[in-house]
């Protein structure tokens, strides 16, 4: 059962606790994270690229030429694809990426992110994340206290206005929350910052 220490805000270690085994203490399966991070990528593709074919494109109506005798190839029309301005064969058509992979594979995409940043320790534990007021500077000590540095994604339990107005400003972090947290945002920012509450949280909705 992997351990892990646990900061105030100051970023004076306050205590350890113990992390579920099944959620944070796995072997990360690189293959399902791939698949669950496809997925989600191609989600996100609005697939509204579109292109006219011959048969949409203006003009062309009539032959330019005979069909026999001139000594040139045969044509039918000058908005045939081989033509300047003609229409587009094969071209992409307005379609939808969106596919689904199932929710154990989500879930242990997650797990495997979960156990990685224990791993890398990439992962850092607060007891609680207590702003009395939306401050930006707030936040920006509270971060450099816990020496936290680069990429930064801060997980809540639940909605916190003051925390995540405070964050909203500072580059390269960013607030979500544990129902709604995605394999991308998990991978793209480096450390994972949570509370006590948001570990109780996930250790219920992952176990």
């Amino acid at each position: 059962m992997p351990s892990i220490d646990v900061y105030n805000i100051e970023g004076k270690k306050v205590k350890s606790v113990d992390l579920k085994e099944e959620i944070f203490g796995i072997e990360p399966n690189e293959a399902v994270v791939h698949s669950v991070l496809v997925n989600f990528l191609a989600n996100q593709r609005q697939g509204t690229q579109s292109t006219k074919t011959r048969a949409e494109v203006r003009g062309g109506g009539r032959k330019p030429w005979r069909q026999k005798g001139t000594g040139r190839a045969r044509q039918g029309s000058i908005r045939a694809p081989q033509w300047i301005k003609g229409g587009i064969a094969l071209g992409p058509k307005p379609r939808s990426y969106v596919y689904t992979v199932n929710k154990k594979e989500k879930r242990l995409a997650i797990k495997s992110i979960l156990s990685s940043k224990v791993l890398e320790n990439e992962l850092v534990v607060v007891d609680a994340l207590d702003l009395k007021e939306i401050k930006t500077n707030a936040m920006v000590k509270a971060l450099n206290n816990l020496k936290v540095e680069g990429k930064a994604l801060i997980l809540l339990p639940e909605k916190n206005e003051n925390v995540q107005k405070s964050a909203r400003n500072i580059e390269n972090v960013k607030t979500t929350l544990v129902n709604t947290i995605n394999v991308y945002d998990l991978l793209k920012y480096n450390k994972l910052v949570v509370t006590l509450d948001t570990v109780k949280k996930l250790e219920e909705v992952y176990a």
